[in-house]
């Protein structure tokens, strides 16, 4: 009897350990926080870059890198694919870059495209080719990887409230597919770089070195014009209306107050103002738009004083562009006024 009771003993110690195991076990949590799956085994946690913790990126545990990797944009696109749509860099823009706790503007010289099989080329392209031959270039460029996953609920929306420039060139599908973002830290400004991993045999790519912004904007002086039209015969000036109207607004009022100051110096000086819009809109309506802002111009400068028989004005509508009225900088080139020399 001593000898049953002994083994029963025994078998429910050996039950009680195992229960103190499994429980133990299960209490056990996961990593939590941004863009941590919340059924992912800690197992599986760290295996997967995208679940690592807020604090996991450190961008100055980054070395900086000293490779040579060219020039801007540094990188072309891999054999046997082509970026498509014939897209420039641009000399300030912005992306929206995101990290494992973090997503937020990064603003700089910009390279948004998408990459496409090369029609041209004999052999086909796989998507798994294109995002390595990407991140092999990434990692010989001294880049690390930041993050990759899928974006979820508030950090999907906050992504969508920054990217204001969703549907152009380069757009991530972050609605249906994973992206990944990498860093090459520089001394002459880091490279933030973001891949859509989800597109087959295409992918998306976004690149921009950081840089401040640098204005460009230089005050219309009445010297100016004048050494202008004494040297080249015309000035382009670039005059502020409001939108669709020939109204001036504030700062382009200044600027026309200084052709003024201008005829006034040089009183023997004739000149034309012409007007020109981009290719927005109907050329009917672009033509009648130019026309009128020409017109006002001209108006402005009777009211300062300098006799009509010196003026003569006429628009052109989107004829005569001076940039590619593909992208916005290009626009807002051909949208201006001439003053040519008579």
């Amino acid at each position: 009897m001593k000898k049953i009771v002994l083994v029963l003993f025994s078998l429910q110690l050996i039950v009680s350990c195992n229960n103190a195991d499994n429980k133990g076990a299960e209490t056990t949590e996961a990593p939590t926080g941004p863009g941590v799956d919340s059924t992912v085994t800690q197992t599986e946690v760290a295996s997967t870059p995208t679940t690592a913790s807020p604090s996991a990126f450190d961008l100055s545990s980054v070395p900086v890198s000293t490779a040579d990797i060219g020039d801007f944009p540094f990188f072309t696109a891999p054999e046997g694919s082509e970026y498509i749509n014939k897209v420039k860099p641009k000399n300030f823009d912005f992306m929206v870059f995101v990290t494992p706790d973090s997503i937020y503007e990064v603003e700089g010289k910009t390279f948004r495209a998408y990459v496409h099989p090369d029609r041209k080329s004999e052999s086909e392209v796989s998507g798994r080719f294109l995002i390595k031959s990407y991140e092999d270039a990434i990692a010989k460029a001294g880049g690390v990887k930041v993050f990759e996953g899928r974006l979820k609920d508030e950090r999907k929306d906050r992504y969508v409230t920054l990217c204001t420039y969703a549907g152009s060139d380069g757009s991530l599908d972050i609605w249906n597919n994973e992206i990944a973002t990498y860093v090459i830290r520089r001394t002459d400004g880091d490279v933030n770089i973001a891949l859509d991993k989800g597109r087959g045999n295409t992918t998306a790519i976004q690149i921009v070195q950081q840089k401040p912004f640098e204005q460009t904007i230089k005050k219309v002086t009445a010297d100016k014009l004048e050494k202008d039209l004494a040297e080249t015969g015309k000035s382009v000036l670039y005059i502020n209306f409001d939108v669709d109207k020939a109204t001036l607004k504030p700062d382009g009022l200044e600027t026309v107050k200084v052709i003024g100051e201008m005829l006034q110096i040089n009183k023997s000086l004739k000149v034309a103002i012409n007007g020109y819009t981009d290719n927005s809109g109907t050329a009917a309506r672009n033509q009648q738009l130019s026309e009128d802002r020409a017109l006002t111009v001209k108006n402005t400068v009777i009211k300062s004083g300098i006799d009509a028989s010196r003026l003569e004005s006429k628009g052109y509508g989107q004829a005569n562009p001076i940039a590619d009225n593909g992208s916005e900088e290009g626009k807002a080139k051909n949208r201006r006024v001439e003053l040519v020399k008579r």
